[in-house]
């Protein structure tokens, strides 16, 4: 795939900051697709260290709100202010996805890359805790890890090289995902597809040097990814 806006960031950069599967590629794939325009507040939900943000600021032109429970905000900021951006436009909050600390409806947009799968699984989620702060016709972006099918009863192998069972029900595949979100009145599912990046974007993971990468790396090459994928999801609140 192309990925020019991903591009315009630092190739060292961001492997010393994206904590997954490259998340500039799923944030370039899954916006491409959107019909956020310039000037929207956006929030991103489980933004890590703001590079994410910084994509949907600077690329999309986007007012955006990074929400983040475990990375420091101050840090964040001195991040994003050294790639030009200014706090008019990407505010790093610290904040629980379950307890967000906004105004009902004043979100034009959420986004959520490569983190949903953490704090949406709960039935209740998406009605209760993050639908309030998006306006009425406003959209949700996410791009969540998954599997091709379903598969917890019968683990494959090279999945157990880097995750036990217990992190892997984080992931599920796209029916378990639909039935969820088919739950939640007030929202409908304008679209649900597998992204094309997923494999580029662990590739450029799995080459990082940090521990994490490293861990992840013996899954992936004994063929983790036969059984994951990365769904992206739109959805608008009615």
């Amino acid at each position: 795939m192309e990925f020019p806006k991903t591009n315009h960031f630092d190739k060292e950069l961001v492997r010393s900051k994206i904590m997954g599967p490259n998340t500039l590629k799923l944030t370039e794939e899954l916006m491409d697709g959107a019909n956020v325009p310039m000037g929207s507040v956006v929030l991103d939900l489980g933004s890590g260290c703001g590079i994410s943000s910084a994509m949907l600021a600077r690329e999309y032109g986007l007012i955006t709100y990074a929400a983040d429970l475990w990375s420091d905000p101050s840090d964040n900021m001195r991040f994003l202010e050294c790639l030009g951006l200014t706090n008019r436009e990407v505010v790093p909050i610290k904040a629980d996805a379950a307890n967000l600390p906004f105004a009902h409806d004043f979100f034009d947009a959420v986004v959520s890359i490569d983190s949903y799968n953490y704090f949406g699984r709960e039935p209740g989620y998406l009605q209760s805790s993050l639908l309030p702060y998006v306006k009425s016709g406003g959209q949700i972006y996410l791009a969540i890890p998954g599997m091709v099918r379903d598969c917890h009863e019968d683990l494959p192998a090279c999945l157990l090289e880097s995750w036990t069972p217990d992190q892997l029900e984080f992931m599920h595949d796209m029916d378990w995902w639909s039935a969820l979100f088919e739950q939640s009145s007030g929202v409908e599912i304008v679209d649900m597809h597998e992204m094309a990046c997923t494999a580029e974007a662990w590739a450029d993971w799995i080459a990082c040097d940090n521990d994490y990468a490293r861990g992840d790396r013996a899954a992936v090459q004994a063929g983790a990814l036969d059984y994951l994928n990365t769904i992206a999801v739109m959805l608008r609140k009615l």
